[in-house]
């Protein structure tokens, strides 16, 4: 596992390479002081993710007090393994499942967990998204293409969100949702494999995955105060997280305006989700140079931010996420999740 894990950081470096080059020749023109900044600010950031699991698990008594270095580095760790094992976040999930099974937490409670986690997200990005819409649009400047990219974007995150909560509250749709995933799935790695594994999901062991979920979606329908400490802890970490950029373009000596960044991260951040390279790589910063520009910042004062800022993340989840990561392995005997 460490030798497939310091691989694949090879192959991160090598896809970087171009991007590693230009952040350093911008380091010439930085005011480092108002950079350093952006330490505490990823420290705070992953504080936040984490504790939009942990604040629920808390409050569903599912699991005691936990240092708040704690929340940080296991934050550090999925970042790393989604960059890493890039996969849409399945990695990631598979992850946390097994890190927070240390604690205790069934694999079904952990998966909710992190479902709550993704859904006070989206609906923390679409509050401050729906913000910056409004406020783009009082700015005339702004590009009104702009102003549609986000307004589809916080729709199609309310639409994603809807037709989750519609399987999950029908135990009898999430069972015909399980066979239907399962048959697909096995169907895929059938192929793959030349027919040599005939199936790797039994659909009975998904419907009790999904069963379990089930009944904590009761619950929190019972008590939707579980959700307002995520909520918020949601927010604090996308607040962050634009502060991040925000900061990196104060450095360089280009402020920007906060609500573009909002929506340039948020396109990205979708788009993350489909693109199959290490942390969204290239497509991620095409993204979110595309919109600041039509947002009507100047381009090369758009790469130079998002690129400096970029290759800031992506070194602090490599160092730092890669550490994290091997002293649990190492912990926990070296068995790692079934990523």
């Amino acid at each position: 596992m460490s030798i497939l894990t310091l691989t694949l950081i090879g192959v991160i470096v090598f896809l970087s390479r171009h991007e590693l080059n230009q952040a350093w020749d911008l380091m010439s023109r930085v005011n480092l002081w108002v950079l350093a900044l952006v330490i505490p600010i990823a420290m705070i950031s992953n504080l936040a993710s984490g504790e939009m699991i942990f604040s629920y698990l808390r409050q569903k008594k599912l699991i005691n007090h936990v240092n708040p270095f704690v929340l940080m580095r296991i934050s550090f760790e999925l970042n790393f393994v989604n960059h890493v094992l890039p996969s849409g976040g399945v990695s990631g999930i598979s992850y946390v499942n097994w890190r927070l099974g240390k604690f205790g937490v069934s694999t079904g409670k952990a998966t909710m967990a992190q479902g709550v986690k993704y859904v006070v997200g989206f609906a923390a990005l679409a509050t401050l998204l729906a913000l910056a819409v409004l406020l783009v649009t009082v700015d005339g400047n702004i590009n009104r293409w702009t102003i549609l990219m986000s307004s589809t974007l916080v729709f199609l995150m309310v639409m994603t969100t809807m037709i989750g909560i519609y399987l999950i509250r029908s135990p009898k749709r999430m069972h015909l949702f399980a066979k239907f995933f399962s048959r697909r799935v096995n169907a895929l790695v059938r192929k793959v494999t030349l027919g040599r594994k005939k199936r790797i999901l039994s659909p009975k062991k998904v419907e009790e995955f999904l069963d379990d979920i089930h009944d904590d979606y009761l619950d929190l329908v019972r008590d939707k105060r579980a959700l307002q400490r995520p909520y918020l802890w949601g927010l604090l970490f996308t607040v962050m997280e634009i502060a991040l950029f925000y900061i990196v373009f104060l450095a360089l000596g280009s402020p920007i305006n906060p609500a573009p960044i909002l929506i340039a991260y948020g396109v990205a951040s979708m788009a993350g989700f489909i693109v199959v390279t290490p942390g969204g790589a290239g497509a991620y910063e095409a993204i979110m140079v595309i919109i600041l520009t039509m947002a009507g910042l100047n381009q090369s004062q758009s790469i130079a931010g998002i690129v400096l800022a970029r290759v800031i993340i992506l070194l602090l989840t490599i160092l730092l996420g890669y550490l994290f990561y091997q002293q649990a392995l190492i912990k926990y005997g070296k068995r790692a999740a079934d990523l």
